[in-house]
């Protein structure tokens, strides 16, 4: 991955980031910790599209898959805080 790609990595997860703490009614966590939740829910994202077996491509697809990750880790996170 080049200079370039990482940077619009890290971008799509701090945008994720925001957009799931926004859904999920958070305060939002600052730009590290967007990052971070938008970083894992890529990653949950894509798992759980792989799962369900739909297939999203480019940019928007690639924002829409970390921040629905990510709104499932806050909510996840959401239910161990209470418990």
């Amino acid at each position: 991955m080049d200079l370039t790609g990482l940077i619009i990595f890290l971008a799509i997860g701090a945008l994720a980031g925001w957009l799931g703490s926004l859904i999920m009614k958070g305060g939002g966590l600052g730009l590290l910790g967007n990052i971070v939740i938008g970083v894992l829910g890529a990653i949950i994202g894509g798992f759980l599209f792989e799962v369900l077996g739909l297939s999203v491509n480019g940019l928007i697809g690639s924002i829409v898959t970390a921040t629905v990750g990510a709104v499932v880790l806050l909510f996840v996170v959401g239910i161990v805080k209470k418990a």
